[in-house]
């Protein structure tokens, strides 16, 4: 599961543009020198603003490691695109940024004479909205200690967020925090936002220009999912079949069913993974993003 299930970006073409966008802005502003110039501050919004300086700030990271920790994160999280959709990732994308950008215009404000007047460039904001989700909806599945303290198969991402929330300091502090609030209040449906959809035009465009090569649906995971399971559990059972007492599978854990439901999947595709998976809900969460690709 902390792989991000299929490979490369298949069924994320939103999180493909978005990579590309960022990668492209801090390879191009850093060889032109301007990397150092980006970054929002209260009187670039009122003084002389600028649409594509405000663009740009919020997709160019200031240096190499920013780059590499952010786009490391965009890729991870590309997850959730697959686990609700392109369409409905939009929405989380476009209204987590819109509300984060109101907020840090706020906190500019009001911290304009303080240290906190210059923000860090780059999608913080999107990017730690992105945890809101990753730590509501995705499972812990394992646990282990190093040198004695407790750690799980989430720990690096959380220790790779907080490597880029602390790498410009107080700069990169606020973008952050403002991307934690906007995706809660997405959480919560303020406004009932979660019901908005993009335009279909604008839909297609990313699918098209933006897809991966790989075959497969780029809809919502649980689109024929079901049916996917069934034929790949009829295989298994003909390839494994033997002339002796048959030994019924354990009945999936009620917890377990929940977890894998929260996270978008259809209830009886859930079921039908845990009872292949024996119960392992890393197992089952893969089979059903590999169900997907069918």
């Amino acid at each position: 599961m902390q792989g991000g299930g299929l490979s490369g970006f298949q069924n994320a073409p939103v999180t493909r543009a978005l990579i590309i966008a960022s990668g492209l802005l801090t390879v191009a502003l850093g060889a032109r020198g301007k990397s150092r110039l980006l970054g929002l501050s209260y009187q670039d919004l009122t003084k002389n603003p600028r649409v594509w300086r405000i663009i740009a700030s919020g997709l160019a990271f200031s240096s190499t490691p920013e780059l590499l920790f952010g786009l490391y994160l965009l890729y991870y999280f590309r997850l959730f695109e697959r686990q609700i959709g392109s369409n409905k990732f939009s929405v989380f994308i476009l209204s987590s940024g819109a509300v984060s950008l109101a907020l840090e215009v706020i906190a500019l404000m009001l911290l304009k004479d303080s240290k906190f007047s210059v923000l860090a460039s780059g999608p913080y904001s999107l990017i730690f909205a992105l945890f809101v989700p990753f730590y509501f909806d995705i499972p812990i599945t394992s646990r282990f200690r190093i040198l004695g303290i407790n750690f799980s198969d989430k720990s690096f991402i959380y220790l790779a967020g907080l490597q880029l929330l602390l790498s410009s300091w107080r700069r990169s502090l606020v973008p952050g925090i403002c991307g934690l609030i906007a995706a809660s209040l997405y959480r919560l449906n303020v406004f009932g936002i979660r019901r908005l959809k993009i335009p279909g035009a604008i839909a297609s465009f990313f699918s098209r220009y933006f897809a991966s090569s790989s075959p497969g649906p780029s809809g919502p995971l649980r689109r024929n999912i079901a049916g996917n399971i069934a034929s790949n559990m009829g295989r298994q059972t003909q390839r494994n079949y033997r002339p002796a007492t048959v030994v019924p599978p354990p009945e999936p854990p009620a917890a377990s069913l929940e977890t894998l439901v929260s996270m978008g999947f259809d209830e009886n595709a859930a079921r039908q993974a845990l009872t292949q998976a024996r119960n392992d809900i890393n197992v089952a969460t893969n089979i059903l993003l590999e169900a997907q690709s069918h």
